[in-house]
């Protein structure tokens, strides 16, 4: 999916004529049929698509690692010097330094965006609901020491920055080339087509989708940091009916 066609479901919808006639426009002076195509598949998807709901997801503290400070509102979080004494809970990640979103979807498209501008180490992403919290991972695809694997396998689809080196975590990993950082990073689902797509926001670009899967599971926005992090975590949910 290119950014133009992520801006067509993201943006307020309405039933808009004029695609269809600048659709015929295209045809009529010979454009490549699949341009025309993609116009009159924007166009149907506006018809089918009259509702957009905009949920708020904040972070979760019951999922925080010890060392993971957030924020009241649940926007921001820290990585602090000190392990945070907190009670034990079953949902809470102890070795990782990780934490998911408090909002879990399982159906319909969702999407979300995090500013990552000055940051070197970062994993972003959306994890389903069943991970391991507990016990150490990795994102190597041969695992000797008993760590759990960053990978789609595992329940994860993420992307990853070390090193100044992009990749995503798809087991074996994938390396990235991108042109430019991206500042802020958004990352789009389709449940239902099973598609979790990431996007450099401010350049307006893909960087790279993970594909053909079939969710199962309720999937949660996921991340792994070290510093300081602003999450813009305002959630798209793309409700959809029919307009008969």
């Amino acid at each position: 999916m290119d950014w133009n066609t992520l801006q067509s479901i993201h943006l307020e919808f309405h039933i808009n004529i004029h695609i269809f006639t600048y659709g015929y426009y295209l045809k009529y002076h010979a454009f490549t049929s699949a341009i025309y195509c993609m116009l009159l598949s924007i166009a149907t998807y506006r018809l089918h698509m009259s509702t957009v709901m905009y949920l708020d997801v904040t972070l979760d503290p019951d999922t925080a690692h010890p060392k993971l400070i957030l924020s009241e509102d649940g926007k921001q979080v820290i990585f602090g010097d000190v392990w945070q004494d907190l009670a034990y809970n079953p949902e809470r990640f102890d070795t990782c330094v990780s934490v998911l979103g408090k909002e879990g979807f399982s159906s319909g498209r969702f999407y979300y965006d995090v500013q990552v501008k000055g940051k070197t180490r970062w994993t972003i992403g959306v994890a389903r609901e069943s991970i391991n919290r507990k016990g150490k991972i990795t994102v190597k695809s041969i695992n000797r020491k008993g760590k759990i694997t960053v990978s789609p396998e595992n329940g994860y689809r993420t992307l990853w920055l070390r090193n100044g080196e992009y990749k995503a975590l798809s087991g074996p990993s994938v390396p990235l080339s991108l042109r430019e950082k991206p500042q802020k990073v958004g990352v789009f689902v389709d449940y239902e087509e099973g598609h979790v797509s990431f996007y450099n926001v401010e350049a307006r670009s893909h960087i790279y989708s993970f594909t053909g899967d079939t969710f199962t599971e309720k999937l949660y926005p996921y991340f792994v940091w070290f510093g300081y992090m602003c999450v813009c975590l305002q959630v798209h949910e793309c409700v959809t009916h029919s307009l008969n």
